[in-house]
């Protein structure tokens, strides 16, 4: 792995998704439906603190109605910029509005084994593999716990996928599996052993979290408590909504965007009032509901648009955002999945999107697959050569050499051609031979990208993490356990 992280900063290419006035609207009918319809908090500790802060709450049916003003103050209190921080400093991605960075995706259930080809059950192991590959790949900035540890009992799951990123990569981690206050606490207790303490992490939080809202306006009693146990450590906590247009949102897209953004916003003013200053952001996978058949349809317009629209409202909250963007709901790594996750990254790139997750994971997020990781990295490759737009100086001009050349001539052997001839993208992945040499061949991308995996995962052996730390986590580990 190289030290160069390949994140999209300072793009040249942008896209309108929403005026000023549209992205008013929105808030404005959120702040309504905050403060008329209320939310569903299903915990004594959230509604403690909602009440607390002007709330009406009641109890019965753990409805909070909250004041648009005070959701606004609340919010104003988040910090805009922050870092994720690494293991190695080296790694850390500063979340400042100007990068948007690529991570893998959370809790597919199952894997197509990248030797056998055969899909099964995800194990804790596979958690290390998917990881050393990723740790590889210079497109992929972070970590997202990408499998669930099917083999490792469920009480502490999330933790054992902790400990099996830890233990081959210095990238930051961020994860969704941790549902519940006390599997928090130990999370917050195993990111302070590695951090050097829990002050140490407050400064340089090495890990990130991310709970899934309840759409539609409700939440999960476990998520939020363990959001505020995060929060209180200074860990960057995030509420993703998933609201699907048609089902559990409203068919229209503005209409949705209104249902998951009052659940994002209610829950980031909550964390501000229990931690007031901790960091947070905003985290948004809508989709539309396949009407034919009720499914997570995974892709489509609707997706690419809400993707981008999200990131609109998360700038005008100033906090960063976190969102779904690959996540293919192809079946294996096809055409569609090449479509839906080329798409839906432009969109959110085109946006800025702080954080897009979802790489190597088909089938809405069931199953992951080692090829598609790969392709997906190549996506990122051409995205982030793409959004540098095109570079007018006199040296990129090149009138001299376009005089010495003249016409008829030829620019390959040219001073200016070897000069620059590495700033141009060569693909890894996409096949550019000539037609009789694939005639003969009849390969491709599928077949390379999982031989480059068989390779990485043979050859690449990243230094493990200090023995005596894994020890130390998995004592920690035993005792939640126990």
């Amino acid at each position: 792995m190289s030290k160069q992280i390949k994140s999209i900063s300072s793009p040249k290419l942008s896209l309108n998704i929403l005026t000023p006035e549209e992205v008013q609207q929105i808030h404005t009918a959120t702040l309504d439906v905050i403060e008329s319809v209320g939310i569903r908090f299903p915990s004594s500790k959230a509604l403690d603190v909602l009440e607390a802060h002007g709330a009406a709450v009641d109890r019965d049916s753990m409805v909070a109605r909250i004041p648009g003003t005070v959701i606004e103050d609340y919010l104003a209190k988040a910090p805009p910029t922050y870092d994720l921080s690494a293991l190695d400093p080296a790694l850390d991605l500063p979340l400042d509005g100007n990068h948007s960075y690529l991570g893998t995706d959370g809790c597919g259930v199952e894997i197509l084994d990248v030797f056998s080809g055969a899909r099964r059950r995800a194990i804790k192991q596979d958690i290390s593999d998917v990881a050393r590959v990723a740790d590889w790949l210079d497109a992929i900035a972070f970590h997202w716990v990408p499998i669930s540890a099917q083999d490792c009992p469920p009480e502490s799951r999330s933790l054992h996928e902790l400990q099996a990123i830890w233990r081959v990569s210095q990238k930051h981690l961020q994860t969704e599996s941790i549902v519940t206050e006390h599997e928090m606490h130990a999370a917050v207790e195993m990111a302070a052993l590695l951090a050097g303490g829990k002050e140490a992490l407050r400064k340089r939080p090495i890990l990130s979290i991310m709970q899934c809202t309840y759409s539609p306006l409700a939440h999960d009693g476990g998520s939020l408590e363990a959001g505020l146990v995060a929060a209180e450590a200074g860990l960057p906590v995030g509420y993703m909504t998933m609201a699907s247009a048609g089902s559990n949102g409203p068919i229209t897209l503005a209409g949705n965007l209104v249902v998951g953004n009052a659940e994002v916003i209610s829950a980031l003013a909550l964390m501000q009032m229990h931690a007031p200053g901790c960091p947070v952001y905003y985290a948004a996978a809508q989709t539309m509901t396949d009407l034919r058949t009720g499914a997570y349809t995974g892709g489509g317009p609707e997706d690419y648009l809400f993707g981008a629209a999200t990131n609109v409202l998360s700038d005008f909250y100033r906090v960063p955002l976190s969102m779904g963007a690959y996540a293919t709901g192809a079946k294996e790594p096809d055409w569609q999945a090449g479509v839906d996750n080329a798409l839906s990254a432009f969109m959110a790139v085109s946006t800025l999107s702080d954080m897009l997750l979802g790489a190597g994971l088909l089938h809405g997020s069931r199953i992951l697959s080692y090829e598609q990781l790969l392709m997906d990295a190549e996506i990122w490759s051409l995205l982030e050569n793409m959004f540098k737009g095109i570079v007018v100086n006199p040296e990129t001009l090149a009138l001299d050499t376009i005089r010495a050349v003249g016409p008829g001539g030829n620019f390959l052997s040219q001073k200016h051609t070897r000069q620059h001839m590495r700033e141009r993208w060569l693909p890894t992945l996409i096949d550019r031979r000539p037609y009789n040499i694939w005639e003969e061949k009849r390969d491709g991308a599928r077949q390379w990208a999982r031989e480059k995996a068989q390779q990485i995962l043979q050859e690449y052996h990243p230094a493990p993490l200090d023995s005596q730390l894994d020890e130390e986590l998995t004592r920690i580990i035993g005792r939640i356990e126990a």
